[in-house]
């Protein structure tokens, strides 16, 4: 079953999106990297050109939703940010329908399991959806991307160190903790897309008979074919067609099925880091070292003329 539910489907709209008009993307390096949020974009655009609904990638490199910061973050320049800090300026300037939540993967700072780290990322998590819902707007959770030690072993530490300034090498584990609480919560009505265990499982299996395959060659940030995983099971929660989305092999095999398809992703990248950058710049943050984007304004006349040229190809 669907994750939001039930409704009345139109050919014309992505049944998960139905009356939705701007759904805004909340999480770390890997949503502010953005590749799934354009698959989804673009499969919007040549699927349904009718549905008027604006994504918004408003994420953030090194942001928690735990308010934790191992020490030495970045050498020791900054804390990593707590997307609290700006939350309620992001929420009041967007006005989102729904936000689509991807955090843990920074949340307990790469150290070991502990109580600790998983009682503050419930309560953080506890708080966005509050403060997303007193503003009027949906949650829908993605549990966080698997933590691979493989690709950087040689960088990873063993367990009981007194603190860890690179990553412990069992991470994954608190990712697992996370993850499964996040899935539990389905039954209080929560919307979660499970990445991380369809990650796993993904990883494992290729394993078996390619050991260097990786889907992040860092340990962290996914590669494409990570990002399509992401896509694919965001486009399931939000009621797309299943068949047409469990038999892609990736995003360029789903939009390469539409006429322009592929030229579509490529505008759809382009207008949606331009307006990532105006966004992130205008709800303002704690995060050095982020590109400033256009005026709010101009950025929205440069993204407009973008949605032209889609428009134009997908009519063709």
């Amino acid at each position: 079953m669907s994750l939001l539910g039930a409704t009345e489907s139109s050919a014309d709209e992505l049944p998960g999106l139905k009356g939705h008009k701007r759904v805004i993307f909340l999480g770390d390096s890997i949503t502010y990297s953005g590749q799934y949020i354009d698959v989804v974009g673009a499969y919007l655009a040549v699927k349904y050109p009718e549905q008027k609904c604006e994504l918004i990638n408003l994420g953030l490199p090194s942001e928690t939703v735990s308010g934790l910061s191992e020490p030495g973050h970045a050498g020791g320049s900054f804390p990593r940010p707590n997307v609290h800090e700006r939350l309620g300026r992001v929420l009041e300037k967007t006005k989102p329908d729904l936000v689509v939540a991807c955090y843990g993967m920074n949340c307990g700072m790469y150290y070991p399991p502990s109580k600790e780290w998983l009682e503050k990322f419930q309560s953080g998590i506890l708080r966005l959806r509050e403060a997303a819902e007193k503003a009027g707007a949906k949650v829908l959770h993605i549990t966080p991307p698997t933590f691979d030690p493989e690709p950087i072993k040689s960088r990873t530490l063993p367990a009981g160190q007194a603190e860890y300034r690179q990553p412990y090498v069992g991470y994954n584990e608190v990712l697992d903790e996370f993850s499964k609480w996040l899935l539990e919560q389905r039954a209080k009505g929560w919307l979660v897309a499970d990445l991380h265990g369809p990650m796993n499982a993904y990883l494992a299996e290729q394993r078996k008979t390619d050991p260097k395959f990786a889907l992040a060659g860092d340990g962290v940030h996914m590669n494409a074919t990570g990002h399509w995983l992401a896509a694919q099971k965001l486009l399931l929660a939000l009621q797309a067609p299943p068949d047409e989305i469990k038999k892609s092999k990736s995003a360029e095999d789903l939009l390469g099925h539409y006429p322009h398809g592929l030229e579509v992703l490529k505008l759809t990248e382009q207008r949606d880091h331009l307006l990532r950058d105006a966004w992130l710049s205008a709800t303002g943050h704690k995060r050095p070292g982020i590109t400033a984007g256009l005026p709010l304004e101009e950025a929205e006349h440069k993204a407009a003329a973008l949605g032209g040229q889609i428009r134009k190809l997908t009519q063709e």
